[in-house]
């Protein structure tokens, strides 16, 4: 399938969304299906896994042997369990000269797959030359094998005596099992060994098992440096020219130089860093001295745990604090030499921990949280979403392996703090997961991204990290409330040779509201936390009020900006066409061009994203939000019929032109209206 810059007209289809109609919910052999009459009173179903297709299981549980017979050669026993389903085998590690090992591990065979009557645990003597020898064996007729229906305790696990390889007893030797069918539902099922992936062994079985993950806590860290005192350098005939170099981990923060030579330096400047829990990283505090332009000496050095610093949940001022700075040459292999200083250097700081601000480690244009740092803040959820990770069709070979294309496929989504992903499927273009998973909505103007991986860790790949398939990324405020939405979403890359298909992923989505009101309430308030509007960290502060100039216009050389002109864009300015200046010059200025020309895209993208806002608006995009318009419309309209027109104009007039301290950093209830509104940024490549 060749990529090219313009696709034919024929694959357009190819990459639009798709219906499907896959059978959801949970169906049991004997209980009919759950969520239909008889089980439930409600449309609601009460099942956890009601937005996948079910799959059986036939699970098998190995606890542990107990009198295990040594062997008559060795004197001991390296005990192993292989459980074995027609073809497919799964096996525990083996155990050193141990009779009574616990194993503990469940296995799981898919039904649709299995060729058998009946299941076979066998329990072997681990040899490291010969072949394993056999200690005894238990059978389980398939017909027999009891099912667990949810939500039913788990099956207990039993004793059984060893039989020899003609059915008989053996003298010795029991093993604990439980085996039983199930579905994807069951607690079994994540942590389980799975007959999908049999050709997996060793540590490859942890790297293809369904996680969930769940971020770090991310913190905002403001590090007010404001001064130093006895600030001594080396060459002391020179009074220093000092600033400070901030660490957080990786990231390094410095303040300007000192504006004059002296020990005593002032600086008064904010540096702001980003540190996650559990606070594992110092903040490590730096003082150098600008010697010659080319040399900076270090002068002194302070190492603080983060932790002890206060968290900040307001715009409260946080007290200040005094720290003696360690002289620098003078560390742990010279500790007994600090002693021998009379004074030290110090520095003034001001350190805090921002909880009332939120750490923007995505876009917000397919933001997926918009909660203060600081739990003691976070309102209540108003609403669940619910996604069901179906399957995936057609995807495109990731990596060779001994000439045989292959993909090994696994789903992620994130949404929050809260990243979850399903299990690999190994070695198929057309993998089946079904899974389901749930968040807490706590902003419905936000966006949840899927994306498809091939697992780098299978199938002899030489890449060391897992490769993209392809993402979705899909708008909650566009979603109606308790409708399952089921579609075929396709997986699209741009390449360097054009757009292409990689496949598609099916989904089932689920938005259920727990507070409409608490919904209504949200789209009139900014999209983030209060704290970036009253004190956002950009130093730039917007003058609100209005300036009128006092001389008449005359050639303003702030405007054109020709005061601060650079020397190669006068040259640029005054070069003849065609230029007659080298390469370099020329692909250095086209470079430059670049750069211009890739901020006025940006421009011109935000002036369309605020026409698509508007488009969603009148075409219903938003339900929420345009049934919300419409009412205020109506409400306008009857409150300017039955008011004469001079008394809005002049409410008008006195709320526009109040004094400044009247007025909110805040953005407007209609801009935070307007800025909720769905835009199609998130659903560009």
């Amino acid at each position: 399938m060749g990529s090219q810059s313009a696709p034919p007209k024929g694959n357009q289809d190819d990459y639009k969304l798709k219906d499907t109609k896959p059978v959801l919910g949970e169906r049991w052999p004997h209980g009919g299906q759950r969520g239909g009459t008889g089980w439930i009173y409600t449309e609601r179903a009460t099942s956890t896994y009601d937005l996948v297709e079910q799959m059986f299981y036939l699970y098998v549980r190995v606890e542990k042997a107990k009198d295990l017979p040594p062997n008559q050669v060795t004197g001991s026993v390296d005990p192993y369990v292989e459980v074995k389903v027609g073809n497919y085998k799964g096996k525990t590690r083996h155990f050193e000269k141990k009779t009574n090992p616990e194993w503990k591990q469940v296995f799981a065979f898919s039904k649709d797959k299995i060729q058998s009557s009946v299941v076979e645990v066998y329990v072997r003597d681990k040899e490291m030359v010969a072949r394993d020898d056999y200690i005894g064996k238990v059978v389980f007729d398939m017909h027999e094998v009891p099912t667990r229906v949810p939500p039913d305790s788990p099956l207990a696990p039993q004793w059984y005596r060893l039989e020899g390889r003609r059915g008989e007893p053996k003298v010795r030797g029991e093993v604990m099992l439980a085996v039983w069918m199930g579905t994807q539902a069951d607690e079994a099922f994540p942590e389980a060994w799975h007959s999908d992936s049999a050709s997996v062994h060793g540590e490859g079985v942890y790297t293809i098992r369904s996680k969930v993950y769940v971020n770090p806590k991310l913190w905002y860290v403001r590090v007010n440096v404001i001064e130093a005192q006895d600030i001594e350098p080396q060459d002391k005939s020179q009074p220093p020219q000092a600033f400070v170099k901030v660490q957080v981990g990786q990231q390094v923060l410095k303040t300007k130089l000192s504006p004059t030579k002296t020990p005593n330096p002032m600086w008064n400047e904010d540096l702001v860093f980003v540190a996650a829990e559990p606070f594992e990283e110092q903040l490590v505090i730096t003082v150098e001295n600008k010697s010659t332009p080319a040399k900076d000496e270090v002068v002194g050095r302070l190492s603080l745990p983060l932790n002890k610093f206060e968290v900040r949940l307001d715009h409260r001022p946080v007290h200040s604090r005094w720290f003696n700075l360690e002289r620098f040459g003078f560390g742990v292999l010279e500790g007994d030499k600090r002693h021998e200083l009379k004074f030290s250097s110090r520095i003034h700081l001001r350190v805090c921990l921002e909880g009332a601000y939120h750490v923007l480690d995505e876009s917000t244009m397919y933001i997926s949280d918009t909660r203060p740092t600081a739990r003691q803040l976070w309102k209540q959820p108003i609403g669940i979403l619910e996604v069901g990770i179906l399957s995936a069709q057609g995807l495109q070979p990731m990596k060779t392996n001994d000439g045989k294309s292959s993909t090994d496929a696994y789903c992620v989504a994130k949404y929050g703090q809260k990243w979850v992903r399903t299990r690999t499927i190994t070695e198929s273009f057309n993998p089946k997961w079904n899974e389901q998973y749930t968040w807490e909505v706590y902003d419905p103007c936000t966006v949840i991204t899927l994306g498809v991986f091939d697992n780098c860790h299978l199938g002899g790949g030489s890449s060391k990290n897992d490769s993209r398939i392809g993402k979705v990324r899909i708008r909650l405020s566009t979603l109606e409330m308790d409708r399952i939405y089921t579609n075929s979403y396709p997986l699209l890359v741009l390449s360097p040779k054009g757009l292409k298909k990689m496949g598609e992923v099916q989904l089932a989505i689920r938005f259920t509201c727990l507070s409409l009101a608490h919904i209504i309430y949200l789209y009139g308030h900014p999209l983030l936390p209060k704290m970036h509007y009253l004190h956002p960290f950009t130093v730039n502060q917007l003058d609100g009020l209005r300036f009128r100039p006092r001389h008449p216009p005359h050639m303003d050389t702030k405007l054109s900006w020709a005061e601060a002109a650079h020397p190669d864009e006068l040259d640029e300015e005054f070069d003849t066409f065609p230029t007659t200046k080298a390469q370099d010059v020329v692909k250095m200025r086209y470079d430059r061009l670049r750069s211009v020309a890739g901020r006025i895209q940006t421009v011109v993208g935000d002036i369309a994203t605020q026409g698509e806002r508007l488009q969603a608006l009148l075409s219903w995009r938003d339900p929420r939000a345009t049934s919300l318009f419409v009412f205020f419309c109506l409400i306008a309209a009857v409150a300017l019929y039955i008011t004469p027109f001079k008394m809005v104009a002049a409410v008008a007039g006195v709320f526009w032109l109040r004094h400044p301290k009247f007025r909110s950093k805040l953005p407007s209830l209609p801009s935070n209206f307007f800025k909720r509104l769905p835009s199609r940024a998130d659903s560009m490549l």
